[in-house]
């Protein structure tokens, strides 16, 4: 079998029996009014963190989540786009998407508001998105892409930016490595699968995005994920492995690269009432401006007399300048 085969026999082996705390999410779960996730959904969170972004769900999007799972995910986009088919849900395992329609059912039953119409589930992979062209708002995954391969990766990324409309946005959660994973590990078919080995260091995973077309990336967060410890996994010494959740869009890349956002600001610290660097960025004295690590380099490099850098708080959530 190949490590694809391996994975998808894995999942469908905890689609039968969810395996509780398989994943173990490192983040608070998701609370909104009227929203009652079922237990069963809940025991088949296989996440690292979380995709649903209320602030990227505006106006209605149309979402296309990739990798069902339980329907957590795909009920909770469905809180926010309450419409026939406003949520497309794709897995290639036939027992993860009998489960999902299940306990989707379930979750009709638990939330007045919710219709199972309302999420349509098709048969289809990362690599060959069932939807035409530019005709996705949304596009979400979590804790599927960092099991791919990293050529399997930037497959999965074309393909997702192929079915995006311009301006539309790339919504993730997968583990990241402090270093890069030791190849032993990395063979290790079962462990890719369970979101231990596959994962890419923070620099390989967001130039894959950019490579993909990608001209904007935003960090949502970053927080420890699991331990590799030296003796469990024949490791010189431990290795932390990192969820990065992360908003990607699709928009035209700059001549001078892409715009990271990982929480980075600038502040003019000197006797002017503002700052302007001629390049786009005018600082007012004393107020912190959200700026991209491209912008935030240059300006430290140009200006290190009259601007200070704050460091990268790896929590981001809009405004400020690239």
């Amino acid at each position: 079998m190949t490590y694809l085969d391996s994975a998808a026999q894995f999942y469908r082996d905890v689609a039968i029996t969810p395996e509780v705390g398989l994943c173990c999410v490192q983040s608070t779960p998701l609370r909104l009014p009227g929203l009652t996730i079922p237990a069963v959904m809940q025991e088949m969170n296989y996440g690292c963190g979380t995709t649903v972004h209320p602030a990227e769900l505006g106006k209605d999007p149309t979402v296309l989540y990739v990798g069902v799972g339980g329907g957590l995910e795909a009920l909770q986009f469905a809180y926010f786009c309450r419409r026939p088919g406003a949520v497309i849900a794709v897995d290639p395992v036939a027992a993860m998407r009998e489960a999902a329609a299940r306990n989707l059912a379930i979750a009709a039953q638990e939330n007045p508001w919710f219709d199972p119409g309302f999420v349509t589930l098709l048969t289809g992979d990362a690599f060959n998105l069932p939807v035409p062209d530019a005709s996705i708002d949304v596009v979400a995954q979590n804790c599927l892409f960092n099991i791919f391969e990293p050529e399997d990766l930037t497959r999965a990324l074309q393909e997702v930016y192929r079915v995006l409309k311009p301006g539309g946005r790339l919504i993730m959660s997968d583990p990241i490595a402090r270093r890069p994973i030791p190849e032993h590990l990395r063979q290790d078919d079962r462990l890719r699968a369970m979101c231990l080995s596959g994962a890419l260091t923070y620099d390989q995973y967001t130039q894959r995005i950019i490579r993909a077309g990608f001209g904007q990336i935003e960090v949502r967060t970053k927080r420890p994920y699991r331990l590799l410890d030296r003796h469990t996994y024949g490791l010189e010494e431990n290795l932390l492995l990192e969820s990065l959740d992360t908003v990607s869009f699709k928009v035209a890349i700059p001549a001078d690269g892409a715009c990271i956002f990982t929480g980075k600001t600038a502040i003019y610290m000197g006797t002017e009432n503002s700052f302007d660097d001629r390049g786009g960025h005018i600082l007012a004295q004393g107020v912190p401006l959200a700026v991209c690590d491209k912008t935030a380099a240059k300006l430290a490099r140009e200006y290190p007399e009259q601007i200070m850098v704050t460091e990268a708080t790896w929590h981001y959530d809009g405004g400020g300048c690239c």
